[in-house]
């Protein structure tokens, strides 16, 4: 039977792979993005979302009768020390975080309507912290703490809330470090799978938490980084 699922940020990157797999199992799947994104699979629809507006989030979500899986893969980092300023700061944390919250709550009554499941995006960084990237690194440790606060709250009406920790993955978001061979090398040599990740090493795990086979599974982070965090 096809499922309903939303990807918000499904345009790019993690989000794209992860929504293409659903389709791929004959889902009907909804991608949003902060552009038009106009070259999206068969099957897929996309929609121009900004996480940070709650009118809009909660807008697209009042479209929406059932839902049976949101993915929220909403995500930016600031470099060059942008996130140490104030309003670099808070725009990081906005968007990663508060995106994030603003559409599990919009998302509540599709979700309870039939039970569906909730996949946030964690990270390496929810576990240790970044000299980089603090707003990043605080954004991703909330998303650990929201996923596990949601599943918690949301348990009695069936919903389950998990979080996948993905480590070093080569996406447009980190281009600038597999562009740069020192910095690269260092990321390689502490992951113990010895290469970068991709989009797709990301979609079995999603399909995963989003399975039956996990409908025991809520309150968790799941890391899929080539074993980097347990080195």
């Amino acid at each position: 039977m096809s499922r309903n699922i939303v990807v918000i940020g499904g345009t790019s990157g993690i989000g794209s792979a992860i929504a293409t797999g659903f389709a791929e199992q004959g889902d009907s799947v909804s991608v949003t993005g902060h552009e038009p994104c106009t070259d999206l699979p068969s099957g897929m629809q996309g929609h121009v979302l900004d996480v940070r507006d709650t009118a809009a989030v909660e807008q697209f979500f009042a479209d929406i009768a059932t839902l049976d899986v949101l993915v929220n893969c909403a995500g930016v980092i600031r470099r060059g020390g942008a996130e140490f300023t104030a309003d670099g700061f808070a725009d990081v944390v906005d968007i990663n975080l508060g995106g994030s919250q603003r559409c599990c709550i919009a998302a509540l009554p599709a979700l309870k309507a039939v039970q569906g499941c909730i996949i946030n995006t964690a990270s390496m960084l929810t576990f240790f912290g970044s000299g980089m990237a603090p707003a990043y690194a605080a954004s991703k440790g909330g998303i650990g703490q929201l996923t596990r606060s949601l599943a918690i709250a949301w348990a009695p009406f069936g919903i389950r809330v998990n979080a996948l920790a993905p480590g070093w993955i080569a996406t447009p978001l980190t281009k600038p470090l597999t562009d740069d061979d020192g910095k690269s090398t260092g990321i390689l040599g502490r992951t113990p799978m010895g290469r970068w990740g991709t989009p797709d090493d990301v979609v079995g795990p999603a399909r995963f938490l989003a399975s039956p086979d996990a409908g025991f599974v809520t309150g968790t982070i799941l890391p899929v980084d080539g074993g980097y965090s347990a080195a």
